[in-house]
């Protein structure tokens, strides 16, 4: 955010501050939280319109879990939760090939002869279709069958959860378990450039490598649940897309689906994520780890494990194993999952969720954002000829992207909040190219935090440089979108956006007033001339009775004189929304009367101090006023103040009376009346001979009123000369004495 000292014309009625603030988008991250339709986002944060994105197929499914295609080019496509495999010409007609007797197909791929095999979940069975007839061709015995390979012998590999084991399968029937991973699922299979198998596994990520029967080497340990997909490379370089567990929801669609189809009860493996404070600090792995070689026991029964969302940490990584081994992470996000990864010559194109977004980075790792589908994931890419297809959900569709420059599209930025409802000024931005396209802005605003209908209409923003001012009307929250031009507008970009708002000046709120007595300095002697002498004094006195040398002025009395006035402390805490600097004013007034008189005011700390001498006993309310006005303009300062709760101020100590002394024998009584005039009294005590203070009881029982009687009663009172003093104490620590002589 940026401040400059610009005024504008607002309406009446709305207290604006006086400083311009600006909301401005920059970078990549500012871009990529908006909305894409066509529209496309280099890592230098750029937009421009978006290759063409043309809807080929809809399966009228959910979802597309698997893609696989033919020497021919001809489509196949796995879909849930109706259990279909279609068929799809290059033309883009499709139509259903086969439907399974369970509601999940997750994996489907294409032998040299050209026959399907598809693989049926819960239940986990693998369908042979040829010539338009389905076969069983093997059953693993497992509840899932998440993927399926064919090897460069013909053999297919077959990876199944709940137990994480591959199968190798060579003819209908003939099949047998060619490695245990130890995970509770197989997600993904790959065969390398020399023809060794790849497999990816979850709940640990563990990619592993298998060489033959019961021969595996694990090539990386993510620090994410699942591996995805896998992408070998010619050269022996292997791609790697990594999430957060999508196996769990599968299942728990397979799951959910099974049950509406009457199919039963589908129990499902239960991943526990445990994080400790340490790990999300460090950015540690946060998966429970556990041996590669050793089976993760299935929680028969156990519901789906949810997606774990940890702030801060990774929820997907794209990863490049190079044939040394070596690991490199090209990409991550913390908000995103990808699904699938396509390799074309060392430039990835991967796919993720978060409305269906494709990405393409190239061998500088630089990502750029192709196109949004606004589907809810793109779970699988192919290639045909030069087009990339996209698979989604949501409505289970095939998309095709081209070369060229589509129809154009927009972009729509995220919400902006104000903070408070704010006068929209004017919008800039940069751009390139405005010939070859226009680039058009328009806005909205609302007091909703999500748009809805109480939002206000898209309006336009004036295209010129000088002259663009948003026309939407005053509100908390705003949100803008540009639109590109398509066909000959390809070229056109935009970067640099900036919205420029002034916000309503938001009233200080004073939190809380305390007022407190000032503990009394200590006593100070006075010289004979009156003038104060240090606080710190001695008396000397000398054996033969005499204080010092005679004057002339005779000997005068030293006085001690008494603490100097008590002082009370008047506290606030205030606090301005905006962060505008405050000043104060402190007024007062008795509780029986009705003006406020102000003590201070233009006060910059928010303490002050008084004599409290200055008011009279009684009691009274404090009030302090904060004003942001030496930040704001003229006619937009506002104020907030807070009254006190009453405070009791009593300077007066009670009054205290003695009776005649009574002595029977060595027995001495004397009447003790107290009385104060603004506040009750608390205690009473004694002290004879200035001895020590000797609490004395109400006549009534209890030390509380105004007014109270007490009896000081000795023992044991020899018949010499003594001296009593009581003092009483008011609520306000007020004391007052009184003495008397016993004889």
């Amino acid at each position: 955010m940026k401040t400059t000292l610009a005024l504008l014309l607002v309406p009446a009625g709305l207290l604006l501050g006086s400083g311009t603030v600006t909301w401005e988008m920059n970078s990549y991250q500012d871009f990529l939280r908006g909305r894409f339709t066509g529209v496309s986002l280099s890592r230098d944060g750029r937009l421009t319109a978006a290759p063409a994105l043309e809807s080929v197929f809809s399966s009228e499914q959910p979802v597309i879990w698997s893609l696989a295609q033919s020497a021919d080019g001809t489509l196949y496509a796995a879909t849930g939760h109706q259990g279909r495999v279609y068929r799809i010409e290059k033309s883009g007609k499709g139509a259903v090939l086969w439907t399974a007797d369970q509601p999940e197909v997750f994996a489907v791929a294409v032998d040299a002869s050209g026959a399907v095999y598809a693989a049926g979940s819960p239940g986990g069975k693998v369908y042979r279709i040829a010539h338009g007839k389905a076969e069983e061709y093997f059953a693993p015995g497992a509840r899932y069958i998440w993927a399926l390979a064919f090897g460069q012998d013909g053999a297919l590999y077959v990876g199944t959860g709940d137990q994480g084991k591959i199968f190798r399968v060579t003819a209908a029937g003939q099949g047998e378990v060619y490695y245990d991973t130890g995970q509770a699922h197989v997600t993904c299979l790959a065969m390398d450039a020399q023809g060794r198998l790849l497999a990816g596994s979850e709940p640990n990520g563990l990619l592993y490598r298998v060489t033959a029967k019961d021969k595996a080497f694990v090539l990386y340990d993510s620090n994410l649940p699942e591996i995805r997909t896998i992408v070998p490379a010619a050269d022996g370089t292997v791609y790697v897309a990594a999430l957060g567990g999508a196996s769990a929801r599968r299942a728990a669609a397979a799951a959910t689906a099974g049950a509406g189809m009457g199919t039963g009860t589908v129990g499902v493996v239960s991943t526990t994520v445990t994080v400790t404070e340490s790990s999300t600090q460090a950015g540690l792995d946060l998966k429970p780890k556990a041996d590669a070689s050793k089976p993760v026991t299935a929680v028969a029964g156990a519901q789906a494990a949810p997606l774990v969302d940890i702030p801060g940490i990774e929820r997907s990584a794209v990863y490049r194993i190079n044939p040394d081994n070596t690991v490199e992470t090209l990409w991550s996000s913390k908000e995103e999952n990808v699904y699938d990864l396509v390799n074309d010559g060392g430039t990835l194109t991967f796919s993720t969720d978060g409305g269906g977004r494709l990405y393409r980075m190239t061998a500088d790792r630089k990502a750029t954002l192709v196109v949004q589908t606004e589907e809810g994931e793109i779970t699988r890419l192919a290639r045909s000829e030069r087009a990339l297809l996209v698979a989604t959900t949501n409505t289970g569709r095939i998309y095709r992207l081209g070369e060229g420059s589509g129809p154009g599209g927009r972009y729509e930025s995220p919400v902006h909040d104000a903070g408070t409802v704010a006068h929209w000024g004017r919008l800039s931005w940069r751009a390139g190219d405005a010939r070859a396209g226009q680039i058009g802005f328009e806005t909205r605003s609302g007091n909703s935090v999500r748009p809805d209908r109480t939002w206000s209409e898209w309006s336009a923003v004036a295209p010129e440089a000088d002259n663009s001012a948003i026309r939407s009307p005053n509100a908390r929250y705003i949100e803008w979108r540009a639109k590109f031009g398509g066909g000959e507008g390809k070229s056109a970009w935009l970067e640099g956006v900036t919205v420029a708002y002034l916000p309503q000046n938001s009233a200080p709120v004073v939190k809380s007033v305390n007022v407190m007595a000032l503990a009394a300095a200590a006593p100070a002697a006075r010289t004979a001339t009156g003038t104060p002498a240090p606080a710190s004094y001695s008396i000397t006195v000398t054996d033969t009775g005499e204080a010092g040398p005679a004057t002339s002025a005779g000997t005068p009395t030293q006085t001690l004189s008494r603490p100097a006035p008590p002082q009370i402390v008047i506290s606030w805490q205030a606090e301005d929304a905006d962060g505008d600097r405050l000043v104060y004013a402190v007024a007062f007034r008795g509780e029986d009367e009705k003006e406020w008189k102000l003590l201070k005011e233009n006060l910059a700390d928010n303490t002050l101090t008084v004599d409290a001498e200055v008011f009279a006993d009684g009691r009274y309310l404090f009030r302090v006023i904060a004003s942001d006005r030496l930040a704001n303009a003229a006619g937009a300062a506002r104020d907030g103040e807070l009254v006190s709760s009453p405070v009791l101020i009593d300077n007066t100590p009670p009054v205290v009376m003695l009776s005649t002394p009574r002595r029977t024998g060595m027995q001495v009584e004397v009447d003790v009346d107290a009385a104060d005039a603004a506040s009750p009294l608390r205690r009473a005590e004694y002290s004879l001979d200035a001895g020590p203070w000797t609490p004395l009881a109400a006549q009534d029982g209890v030390v509380d009123s105004p007014r109270e009687k007490f009896l000081v009663r000795l023992q044991d009172v020899s018949l010499t000369e003594h001296l009593l003093v009581v003092r009483a104490f008011d609520a306000a620590g007020n004391a007052g004495l009184a003495k008397v002589v016993l004889r």
